[in-house]
This record gives C-alpha cells, structure tokens and sequence, in this order.
C-alpha cells in the first residue's frame, strides 16, 4: 500500500499541500511583478547567485587545499548542487516575511520565489541528466562492463 502511495503523495498531494499553505495569491497583472526591483533581485539570487556561490566557494576551498574534491564527483555535479541550492523555498519565505511588511509585496515575493525554485529545480536536474549521460558515454567507451551506480 505504502508503494502504491508514494508517487500520488510524492508529486501531486505534498505540491499541492505546500501551495495552498503559501497562501499565494496569483495576480493578473503579472508583467507588473516581472518589473519590480525587489522580484528581479529575488530571482537573480535563487537561479544564479546560489549555484554561483556554492561552486566558486567549493573551488576555492578546494584550490585552496582547505579540502579536496572526492574521487566520484566532479565540478559539474557541483554546479548541479549549487543549483539545488536555489530552491531555498521555505527559508526564502521566511526571509521575505522579515524583510518585508505591505501584504502585496509579501504576495508577490512568495510568487517569485515560488517560480525561482521551480526554475532552479529544473536546473537542476538538466545539469544531473546531462552528467548521467555522459557517464553512461564514458562508461561505455572505456569499459566493457557498463557501471551506473550514479546514474
């Protein structure tokens, strides 16, 4: 039953849950919400600063031998990390909620974020099914056994 449940609850009940608990209302005016300052910054922050941050900090530490980059990753799986980090949806919010006292502008911030994490997200996952391929690539010209644990 358990097995039967999961992909339902997974991706259709929980993403529907966490929505309607953002309590987001959707404007019709949303070319006003691309124009505005604050909502650039947010998305410019999740989709680019986030995966920026995380893989020049790990190649500096790692340049800098305050630590080493393990044996099975390599630099693009970091920038897929980096861009994971971009979906930062709950503490995003939160810090919205700080920064921020007019309930439009509230509104408007969970939107962006909102739609930065689904970008990050997909991000994401283009940087890991693009690293899988290429291992299954490598593997297959260099190996004769065909080895996709990470994949």
């Amino acid at each position: 039953m358990q097995d039967f449940l999961h992909k339902p609850v997974a991706f259709l009940i929980l993403p529907v849950f966490a929505l309607a608990n953002t309590a987001i209302y959707i404007s019709p005016d949303f070319t006003n919400l691309v124009n505005q300052r604050y909502s650039q910054g947010i998305a410019l922050g999740l989709i680019i600063g986030k995966p920026l941050g995380i893989f020049t900090l790990s190649f500096i530490a790692v340049k800098s031998r305050i630590c080493h980059l393990a044996s099975d990753l390599n630099w693009k799986m970091i920038v897929g990390a980096g861009c994971l980090g971009g979906i930062g949806f709950t503490m995003s919010i939160f810090i919205a909620l700080l920064a921020f006292e007019q309930p439009d502008i509230i509104n408007n911030t969970k939107l962006v974020i909102l739609l930065a994490s689904l970008v990050s997200g997909q991000s994401a996952l283009s940087c890991s099914v693009s690293f899988c391929e290429i291992t299954r690539r490598i593997s297959r010209t260099y190996s004769s056994k065909t080895d996709n644990q990470m994949c």
